[in-house]
């Protein structure tokens, strides 16, 4: 038994497609809808051969994954809002045509193009150039224009260095230099993001796409339900173990808002939560999801590479981390309920148990899939074992069973939602080859740290800041690779470690979907919960604490990341970091046991800051703190209770 949905499909598509660029794809009629229908089905058929058996070197490979990825976002996505809803349009169609040409032009003349590496013809810069274009074009269409605005200042700064003040002037390069760069090198548009792009990431994003055929995502849902909706305020913490259980496979906050908080906040709403904090709740959640092993957010897997470490690594650092964020959420969920008085759901409104359980196979691809990566087997590889597990339980149940047309549709929706993937790292890798072309990354990490006075906390400030402002225009997933190239060197250089460095900027570029005034996932928590956008954002804000203190947390004390520590240290760390968030949430939320005052929810916040903050002497203070806060909380409420039977 499921709760009754308050929205349609069709809502929950347009909502998404309002609120998140990549999802807004025009519905073809006719014949146009099974030519763009079985391009994306080619696409993934290629990407899976491409990792069982074909072998081609990267600068074919990469071209004919991009052929791909362009070529269907000039089909699928319109040059301006709204524009030809449902027809291709000659434009787009020559466009599409033109990207395929530009991409394929490196496959066919391969070897042509390796032997005169530098000394390009005038064919090769034609071709170079509209290809960069294209690339543009394509970014702004699906990621958005800042993404394009950056990546053109990128190219502009390469080109006029000799004129930049400062620590910023270089020498600067020719247009030839450039396109040549660009792309024809494996540093530039076909350069790392794009490679992680065209092996890693389709892939898991098209293992999810094959889970969800199963139903897992309504199998989240009723998970969640048995085990969080009979307690205190029961919907909302629904929501938030729904949404870190919808993270396990899905990289999209804004999605996963509209697909969880369709049912979760008009719960809320109804046990009688303030629509704001509904939204919240589901938006914070929702985020969360991005840092959620084992399929985190596309950045995760550009840090892998970044870095040069097993994505199993990435996951094993995003653990601990992820936990205490989920937990940070339930916490002040609990309070928020607690001194509203709030009950949790009857037993006939969640759904039967014993159903629930015989459904619980649906989880074993995600378990298979975490137990390849934990063997050392490549990525690429356990996604694989991964899509075949999922078929393969599918079929244990006739309800969860896939047909042939459930397969295609599922290889389908993965090479759709990897082409806003496809246009981020492509656009981003023109910036990435821009850094190597200029030396811009070094002077700006040197630049960072100079501003801050080599000072790390003021250098973990201004890299937080950065990264929230970019992450207002631009996905995750380029917001990372551009404070990763920029900032995380500073970090490095003042001796943080390499992990915790990209993790950082990786965690801020994902806050930065509920940190107002930019905030879609927020403002997507808003639109179901028919709540004010930025009121709701800055609610998603403040339920988030725990996303804005772990990355300080692990900066500072690596245990959190389970780097060069001991069980027992990762164990205490995270102990006194959840015993820190209960007293951040009862301050923040005003009740603990009883209502508190201003002092006490000072107290309690600064008690609670001092347990987060690593340290023997810190933990010891913030500890005691909490202890007397709770102890007099705990007098208070008895005094509250006898002085009520008294009055009965």
């Amino acid at each position: 038994m499921s709760t009754t949905n308050n929205m349609t499909q069709q809502e929950m598509e347009e909502m998404i497609a309002k609120y998140d660029k990549e999802s807004a794809v025009k519905q073809y009629d006719g014949p146009m809808k099974w030519i763009v229908f079985g391009l994306l089905v080619l696409f993934s058929v290629y990407q899976l051969a491409y990792t069982l058996f074909l072998t081609l070197p990267p600068q074919i490979h990469r071209p004919i994954h991009l052929a791909f990825g362009l070529g269907l976002i000039y089909l699928l996505y319109a040059g301006k809002r709204g524009g030809n809803k449902g027809k291709i349009g000659l434009l787009n169609l020559v466009l599409s045509l033109l990207s395929v040409f530009v991409t394929l032009y490196w496959v066919f003349d391969y070897e042509g193009l390796v032997t005169r590496t530098g000394n390009y013809t005038t064919m090769d810069l034609v071709v170079g150039g509209i290809a960069i274009l294209l690339v543009l074009e394509a970014a702004r269409r699906v990621v958005g224009l800042p993404i394009a605005i950056i990546a053109s200042i990128f190219l502009l700064y390469t080109y006029f260095g000799p004129y930049m003040p400062g620590f910023l002037e270089h020498r600067g390069s020719g247009v030839t230099r450039i396109i040549g760069h660009s792309y024809f090198t494996l540093e530039g548009i076909l350069g790392t993001p794009l490679a992680v792009s065209s092996t890693f990431i389709f892939l898991f994003v098209l293992f999810g796409a094959f889970l969800e055929k199963t139903g897992v995502g309504e199998y989240f849902n009723d998970l969640a339900l048995v085990v969080a909706g009979r307690r205190i305020g029961g919907p909302a913490k629904v929501a938030v173990f729904s949404s870190a259980l919808q993270g396990t496979i899905s990289g999209s906050s804004v999605a996963n808002v509209v697909t969880s908080g369709a049912f979760t906040i008009p719960l809320m709403k109804r046990l009688g939560y303030r629509s704001e904090f509904a939204g919240a709740v589901e938006a914070s959640s929702s985020t969360g999801g991005q840092i959620m092993p084992p399929i985190m957010g596309a950045a995760a897997f550009l840090m892998a590479e970044f870095i040069g470490v097993p994505y199993m690594e990435i996951i094993k650092a995003a653990a601990l981390p992820a936990i205490l964020y989920f937990t940070g959420i339930w916490i002040i969920t609990h309070f928020e309920a607690k001194r509203l008085g709030l009950r949790g759901l009857t037993k006939d409104e969640i759904p039967n148990k014993k159903e629930v359980l015989r459904k619980s196979y649906l989880l074993l691809p995600i378990l298979i899939i975490i137990g390849a990566l934990m063997t050392n087997m490549s990525a690429e590889r356990a996604a694989i074992i991964g899509i075949v597990s999922t078929v393969v339980v599918g079929a244990f149940r006739k309800e969860t069973r896939m047909s042939i047309a459930d397969i295609l549709a599922a290889l389908a929706a993965g090479a759709r939602v990897s082409l806003g993937i496809i246009a981020a790292t492509a656009c981003a890798g023109i910036i990435v080859g821009t850094v190597t072309l200029t030396g811009i990354g070094l002077k700006l990490a040197n630049g960072l740290i100079d501003l801050a006075g080599g000072n790390l906390f003021l250098t973990l400030l201004f890299t937080m800041i950065a990264s929230l402002i970019l992450g207002m225009g631009t996905p995750t997933t380029a917001n990372y690779i551009i404070t990763s190239t920029v900032a995380a060197p500073s970090l490095v250089q003042l001796g943080v470690p390499e992990i915790a460095a990209h993790m950082f900027t990786f965690y801020f570029g994902i806050v930065a979907d509920i940190t107002p005034p930019v905030a879609l996932a927020a403002f997507a928590a808003a639109g179901i919960a028919k709540s004010k956008p930025m009121r709701t954002g800055v609610e998603s804000t403040r339920l988030a604490i725990a996303a804005f203190m772990a990355p300080f947390i692990f900066v500072v004390s690596p245990a959190l990341l389970l780097i060069d520590t001991t069980f027992l240290e990762s164990m205490w760390v995270m102990l006194t970091s959840i015993l820190g968030m209960i007293g951040v949430g009862a301050g923040l939320i005003g009740y603990w046991m009883t209502k508190m005052n201003v002092a006490e929810r000072l107290l309690a916040v600064a008690g609670g800051v001092l347990a987060v903050i690593p340290g023997w002497q810190t933990d010891a203070i913030g500890i005691t703190v909490l202890a007397a806060g709770f102890c007099f909380s705990l007098y208070k409420n008895r005094k509250v209770k006898q002085s009520e039977q008294i009055q009965a």
